[in-house]
């Protein structure tokens, strides 16, 4: 599923990412755990093409058989729309839009008509338990049900892979081991893969693999 290797990145003389290889399978669960300031969430970026290695490294990145390095910008962005979910630790929901609409926004971007992207967002939310929370803005949530509409909002596009930094950071244990267990169902369910990015060690330890990240490399 992802294939990445020699990934370097530089901030200016500062070098965040000392040459990272990983390679990921299809239908795996991940976790990349470390010290604030390690590198997790620059890797994550870049892995997730949000980002871009630092160019004079011979960087590869191949996801799903897709060499992200040939890809434009507006091929890049398509790529990403249609095969890439993002789930955030701050859910990034657009406050003056329903749940609904939120959920639909990445459909409506790849094309997908209104009804079919409505019928796919309602059928997401019923599965998260929000057939209730259709027409409620993100104000009139909880947390965690902010949290489940991301979650939705990522699995919108029926993604291959999902991108998770930092993803029940802001919810109580009780929210946060309901959105644990629901990424394993829907790997189990869907075959999606997930990578996340966590400082949640009960999460890091239920992954399939969890890749331990110190100065920029991964150590284990």
């Amino acid at each position: 599923m992802i294939q990445a290797k020699n990934i370097h990145k530089y901030y200016g003389d500062l070098q965040v990412l000392k040459g990272v290889n990983i390679h990921i399978k299809k239908g795996e669960v991940v976790s990349i755990v470390g010290a604030s300031g390690a590198g997790k969430t620059t890797l994550l970026q870049i892995l997730g093409t949000l980002d871009k290695a630092s160019t004079e490294t011979n960087f590869e990145l191949n996801i799903n058989n897709t060499n992200i390095n040939l890809l434009k910008d507006k091929g890049l962005a398509k790529f990403r729309n249609e095969h890439i979910g993002f789930i955030f630790q701050f859910h990034q929901l657009l406050p003056e839009f329903s749940a609904l609409e939120n959920v639909c926004l990445p459909a409506y971007i790849k094309g997908t008509s209104k009804a079919d992207a409505d019928k796919r967002a309602k059928e997401l939310l019923d599965f998260l338990g929000l057939s209730r929370r259709y027409n409620h803005k993100p104000s009139e949530l909880s947390g965690g049900e902010q949290q489940r509409v991301a979650v939705a909002r990522a699995l919108i596009n029926n993604p291959d892979l999902i991108f998770a930094d930092e993803p029940s950071g802001n919810l109580d244990s009780e929210s946060a081991e309901n959105l644990h267990n629901l990424f394993f169902k829907l790997r189990d369910e869907f075959g999606q893969t997930f990578v996340i990015v966590t400082h949640n060690e009960e999460l890091a330890n239920m992954a399939d693999r969890k890749l331990v990240m110190v100065d920029g490399k991964i150590v284990s």
